[in-house]
């Protein structure tokens, strides 16, 4: 029988969603956990693969197992046994042929930065800088829509494709606090924070809003601005 979760995490603590050897993951959590408390070896599949030190307000996974479950038991054990900063919310009987990751239409993520310190603020990247908004979102229409993003990509991935289809992408200003919004049918590996650092690039009157377009076209990933910092990203919302 399949299972779908719904989890969040505060990824400070984690290596990323992946397993990996000799550091610790959600996924290995997850699977550490599962199986203690179905008592059978269980391996999760997730929804994405955030990266290390990236959090998820809303993530999926599902896994298989032998025994059907009492799913309202099962969130209230894995809550009991997962460290703080993993939560389970639901867990769900599913289709066989259901997939999380296959299944899902869009991912949307949020990066937050502050202008000032804020102690009550966590998680969010402090630039003392003045940043134009206006000029960014104008930038931000350059990324709509279906295309190659390799120029926003770690290099050597094994992606079969770099082309995503972005659906939205946005800045808000909330007083001395900045959010960028960007929604796409899937995301490459570190792509969210190359496109914020660019992004701010154009804030910061370093390069022109219409120079996001040639920066995707050529394909370069030397091209674009520096990773922003993984702590103030954002996996909030998946759509099936």
């Amino acid at each position: 029988m399949r299972f779908f979760i719904k989890l969040s995490y505060k990824g400070t603590n984690y290596h990323g969603w992946q397993i990996q050897p000799n550091v610790s993951s959600i996924q290995g959590e997850l699977n550490k956990a599962l199986s203690v408390v179905i008592g059978e070896k269980i391996e999760v599949t997730g929804a994405g693969r955030t990266d290390a030190g990236v959090h998820a307000k809303q993530m999926f996974a599902h896994f298989d197992c032998q025994q059907d479950v009492d799913e309202l038991q099962l969130v209230f054990q894995l809550n009991s046994f997962l460290p703080k900063d993993i939560t389970i919310y639901s867990i769900k009987l599913v289709g066989d042929n259901a997939n999380c990751r296959f299944d899902a239409l869009s991912r949307t993520y949020n990066y937050h930065i502050i202008q000032e310190k804020n102690s009550f603020i966590e998680n969010a990247y402090l630039l003392h800088k003045k940043i134009d908004v206006n000029a960014m979102n104008l930038a931000c229409n350059y990324l709509l829509g279906k295309q190659d993003f390799t120029s926003f990509s770690k290099v050597n991935t094994q992606t079969a494709t770099n082309n995503c289809n972005v659906m939205l992408a946005n800045w808000k200003q909330i007083e001395k606090q900045l959010i960028f919004t960007i929604k796409a049918d899937r995301f490459l590996h570190n792509m969210v924070r190359a496109i914020v650092g660019t992004l701010l690039l154009v804030g910061e009157g370093k390069v022109k809003p219409v120079d996001v377009k040639e920066i995707i076209t050529k394909k370069n990933r030397a091209g674009a601005g520096p990773s922003v910092p993984a702590y103030a990203l954002f996996l909030i919302n998946i759509e099936y």
